[in-house]
């Protein structure tokens, strides 16, 4: 149960979202912008969150966008991972999201919210590091697309009054060859030691990893260790692992130590996946 009382509202277009949300904060009722709310639920019953009014993003038809326009595939902010996974229109995140929770759980988280997710995994943010996603973005007066690095440093950063109303992934990069791995201490079901995904285009392989540090990373120091052919596989692992080794976690879940034993392996699978795969047609 939630121990305060909050307004509730609904909006039906990007604008009136935008709009509701400004005239709730001009009246100090302290607005968020809601989708799944599985993680704004969870830290307000503990207490550690509050808010005066929520913002319903989820009646917003661009916010549940789920298909093609020409040659970009298009995931609105408000799908949940169970929608993502279904369509199986992405191969590598159907693979991430369906590794994200359990299927219940699954059914309630959004694209969106785990993106902008406090929980430092936001595994969901891979595939689009990896394939230079688009991001729009809706601000007061704005419809803003961008590079997703250009508003993902580590996490989902939005200036106040503006919320995430979709992804776009060029079609070309749907088909490249992937890899994804998920490392858990116990269970399949849990928080990563390290979650790695990769994608081969043009010849070159892409890397970006999730657990492994505080936030969601893609390297070009990496990714160039990882394509040098003048190494072996295990070499290149072992410069990655030196190369990441002042970022990687030390915690309950694991041990730095253990991670970079977990990190070595994974670059070699990877290498040893992708070894017989040719430069994708993209």
């Amino acid at each position: 149960m939630i121990p305060f009382d909050f307004e509730y509202y609904r909006p039906d277009t990007i604008q009136e979202a935008v709009d509701t949300f400004r005239q709730l904060d001009l009246e100090g009722k302290s607005p968020v912008y809601y989708g799944g709310g599985t993680e704004l639920i969870s830290m307000a019953r503990v207490g550690s969150r509050s808010f005066g009014s929520v913002v319903d993003i989820k009646n917003i038809p661009e916010c549940r966008i789920l298909g093609f326009d020409r040659d970009v595939l298009q995931l609105g902010s408000a799908l949940t991972l169970s929608d993502i996974t279904e369509s199986d229109l992405f191969p590598l995140l159907t693979k991430t999201a369906g590794r994200i929770a359990d299927h219940t759980m699954q059914c309630k988280i959004t694209f969106g919210g785990n993106l902008a997710s406090t929980i430092i995994y936001r595994e969901t943010a891979l595939p689009l590091l990896l394939t230079d996603a688009r991001l729009t973005v809706a601000g007061e007066n704005v419809l803003a697309d961008t590079e997703i690095s250009q508003v993902f440093r580590d996490r989902l950063t939005l200036q106040k009054g503006s919320f995430l109303v979709k992804a776009s992934i060029g079609r070309r990069f749907l088909s490249a060859p992937y890899f994804h791995a998920k490392k858990t201490k116990n269970e399949k079901i849990d928080y990563p030691l390290l979650t790695a995904a990769g994608v081969k285009t043009d010849g070159t392989i892409r890397a970006a990893f999730s657990g492994l540090a505080s936030y969601p990373f893609r390297d070009s120091n990496v990714e160039t260790l990882l394509n040098d052919s003048n190494l072996d596989f295990s070499q290149r692992a072992d410069k990655i692992v030196q190369a990441l080794s002042g970022i990687i976690l030390n915690d309950s879940y694991g041990s730095a130590e253990y991670r970079k034993f977990v990190l070595k392996n994974t670059v070699v699978n990877i290498l040893e996946t992708m070894k017989d795969q040719g430069p994708c047609t993209a």
